[in-house]
């Protein structure tokens, strides 16, 4: 009886209709499914399944593997259903045109509260008003609803916030305040719109308001939150703890899951100078509390959070506070707070955004916050945050016999226990290393050292007599290296004597000296002649030949192999357990560094020359969204960095466990591996480049090459064809992995800042930008 139940489910399954592509889509990574898993199950390649998800020319599935795709889509179409629509609250008026510019309607029933003018102009943040806040003005009794005034003419009408949603806040609540929006070129302080992709409000009616919000104080004393797109609402909290309370209410401040396990983005507070001091909290840290990274517990504001319940994380109350309550069920209660005066934006990565007016800033941060994630900290912490976010470590169960679900592993995420780190991947003073003699200095036999490039050497006498040193350097390099990369989720095991496996991420115990660069293969049957003692070894950062057994990431000893070398590992620690974990976080980045460069002027596919001329100058475009540039690719630097953070502070000794260590996300493993991919394929193009023209780099600075040339363009050396790059060679071009043009330097200038600091073998890709060269600079 069964074959005939499958038999009608079969017929069933082919005969369906399936959701369309982007239904499909989203079903899969609501579970937490990969291409290469559901294609493994269906015995299929992973670019079929790509297929059947894309958006622009969907493939149907036939046979057989159309019956079983569309039994899984309608497994996870019960567990997953498709968001409901929201409906229309009852009563709510039909959309109608734009609002004439004098007076907007009035129900009749309601009383008409006063209306919010947009203030002529902002303060700086930082400045006092020096005018004490006025007394809060009684809420509506009735619904809000828009008015205008004369202050508010030329400006669109104010329109009344929405009822807030139900919320973990535990005080009643309180009637919507006004809110108004203002065109861009109106805005206070602000100089321009911002990008299309901005939404001013979002799609989901939680967080309409968008992601965050920059609340600072008028020169009339009012506090005013200022949204991206340019909305602006009234804040009547007089007090932190109500401040949060608002903001938890009212204020539909937030951000969407990024995967369906996963959580909202609790919303986020910049709070400006004017507005630190109308809460009560310093201006500016003082140098004890800068070190200890906190105000102390017994600040009032501080005792105020606590005697309304509200609680702070272990870090406290500093730059980048989290201020909460324990969750109810599902309901969050968690807001977070940004300082800028006490240094939350790292001028390193923010430029000068903490002096923004609070619209401008604003909207930076909300082109950001849409594009990679709300912010969470640093970069650093929110690279790392963006890992676990579009990978959460668990997820809801199928109903069991009761209908009840429970949380379990999220299959292709790294689970929410940590695992110890391979002996050799770990860092000094790691506890694994603590029966190490004291000062044991271990070698390339003894711990995994993969970095980035640090190379130079000599000019030959050829190079000496051409004009420039041109540089080069790779868009998002590390983020092209994490792209498809393979790498352990679980722990690793040991293995004696392995033989190689490429598709195996792990750290291998291999002599790789034998590999000889003046002969390698370059293609399947193709092998060239080389210089070899002007190429730098693949294999260590400094670019010199290993000189016996080390250990190596994957990618390291596969490209040995690639070479033409055999390879015979003493011993290894792989992981079988494993996936391609950093696809999506590559993907969120690279389409956030691509929108925000094409809003620059910077589009992707220009032919060579049109993005040179492309680039000159485009941070001066916006200078706002060149922030978020540098924002981004300083997330992907330091989201990698944290795999491996280091212990801080006062108190720690080697041998010792530190803080990081019980993060699932300390994988020191994959940070290995993202840098050893991403030198490899740094050394790959300039092999294939040295190989078709027999020019050689001077110079390499983790991803940035030194070629010497006649001319001072990348195009006066970089061999294109008919408009077409080399093939496996450097390509200009704004996407990940492409290059651009760094800078251009005389061959007098760097033979004269050679001779001036007596460093034949400087690096002069470190100075190439600019031609600035300083005695810190050479570490003199």
């Amino acid at each position: 009886m069964s074959e005939l139940f499958d038999a009608v489910d079969a017929l069933v399954a082919s005969r369906s209709p399936l959701p369309p592509a982007e239904e499909r889509k989203r079903l899969r990574q609501a579970h937490g499914l990969t291409l290469d898993q559901v294609a493994a199950a269906l015995k299929v390649r992973r670019a079929t399944v790509s297929g059947w998800e894309s958006a622009k020319k969907p493939v149907e599935p036939r046979g057989p593997e159309r019956e079983a795709y569309a039994r899984l889509l309608n497994k996870l179409a019960e567990l997953y259903p498709a968001p409901a629509v929201a409906p229309e609250p009852a009563g709510a008026p039909e959309p109608t045109a734009a609002p004439a510019p004098t007076t907007a309607p009035v129900p009749t029933t309601a009383p008409v509260p006063t209306a919010v003018p947009v203030p002529a102009a902002a303060p700086e943040p930082g400045t006092s008003t020096g005018t004490p806040a006025p007394a809060e003005p009684a809420p509506p009794t009735g619904p809000a609803v828009g008015a205008t005034t004369a202050a508010t003419a030329g400006h669109e009408n104010i329109q009344a916030a929405p009822a807030p949603a139900a919320s973990a806040a535990r005080t009643a609540p309180r009637p919507a305040r006004t809110a108004t929006r203002t065109p861009a070129s109106r805005r206070p302080g602000a100089r321009k719109a911002a990008p299309a992709a901005t939404p001013a409000a979002g799609t989901d009616p939680r967080f309409e308001n968008g992601p965050l919000a920059v609340v600072d104080v008028d020169p009339d004393g009012r506090v005013l939150a200022y949204c991206p797109g340019g909305l602006v609402l009234d804040v009547p909290a007089r007090s932190l703890p109500a401040l949060v309370d608002w903001t938890l209410r009212e204020a539909r401040l937030g951000q969407p899951r990024l995967s369906g396990p996963g959580k909202d983005a609790d919303p986020l507070l910049v709070l400006t100078e004017a507005a630190l001091e109308r809460y009560g909290l310093p201006v500016a840290l003082t140098e004890k509390e800068r070190l200890a990274g906190r105000i102390p517990e017994n600040h009032k504001v501080v005792k105020q959070l606590a005697r309304t319940e509200w609680k702070l994380t272990k870090r406290g109350f500093g730059p980048w506070a989290r201020i909460y309550r324990p969750a109810q069920g599902s309901e969050r209660a968690c807001v977070q707070l940004c300082i800028p005066s006490w240094h939350a934006l790292d001028s390193r990565h923010w430029g000068g955004a903490d002096r923004l007016p609070p619209a401008e800033l604003a909207r930076l941060l909300g082109v950001y916050a849409s594009r990679v994630m709300t912010p969470r900290g640093s970069t650093a912490v929110t690279g790392l945050e963006l890992m676990t976010a579009l990978h959460p470590p668990t997820r809801a169960s199928a109903p069991d016999a009761d209908g009840r679900r429970h949380s379990e592993h999220n299959p292709g995420s790294l689970g929410k226990d940590p695992v110890d780190c391979a002996p050799c991947e770990a860092p000094d003073g790691h506890p694994l290393l603590k029966d190490l003699p004291r000062f044991h200095v271990r070698g390339p036999g003894e711990k995994l050292f993969e970095e980035a490039y640090d190379w130079a050497r000599p000019l030959t006498d050829d190079e000496c007599l051409r004009r420039h040193l041109v540089g080069i350097d790779v868009n998002m390099a590390f983020a092209a290296g994490a792209n498809g990369l393979v790498v352990g989720l679980g722990a690793p095991t040991h293995v004696r004597a392995p033989v190689f496996d490429a598709k195996l991420p792990g750290s291998w115990l291999v002599d790789l000296s034998h590999v000889d660069l003046s002969r390698v293969r370059v293609a399947k049957d193709r092998w060239a002649d080389l210089d070899a003692g002007l190429l730098p070894s693949p294999f260590t950062p400094k670019g010199e030949r290993p000189e016996g057994p080390a250990w190596y990431a994957t990618p390291t000893v596969a490209y040995a192999v690639e070479l033409g070398y055999e390879v015979h590992p003493i011993e290894a620690w792989v992981r079988h357990d494993n996936g391609r974990y950093l696809d999506a976080w590559y993907n969120r980045l690279r389409d956030a560094y691509l929108a925000t460069m094409a809003d620059l002027g910077v589009p992707a596919d220009l032919p060579p020359a049109d993005f040179l001329a492309a680039m000159e100058g485009y941070k001066e475009r916006d200078p706002e969204l060149a922030v978020v540039v540098s924002a981004i690719k300083a997330t992907v630097k330091g989201g990698l960095g944290k795999l491996r953070e280091r212990p801080r502070g006062e108190g720690w000794r080697p041998g010792e466990p530190w803080r990081a260590l019980s993060r699932p996300t300390w994988r020191p493993d994959i940070r290995a591996a993202v840098i050893s991919r991403t030198r490899i394929n740094l050394h790959r193009k300039i092999v294939k480049h040295a190989a078709f023209t027999g020019q050689y780099p001077v110079a390499i600075l983790s991803d940035c090459v030194v070629y010497a040339a006649d001319g001072a363009s990348p195009l006066d050396f970089l061999p294109y064809r008919d408009g077409k790059p080399l093939p496996g060679g450097f390509k200009l071009g704004v996407n990940p992995g492409l290059v651009k043009h760094e800078g251009t330097q005389t061959v007098l200038w760097g033979e004269g800042v050679r001779e001036q600091f007596d460093a034949p073998e400087l690096n002069l890709a470190r100075y190439i930008k600019d031609g600035t060269v300083t005695d810190a600079d050479n570490g003199e």
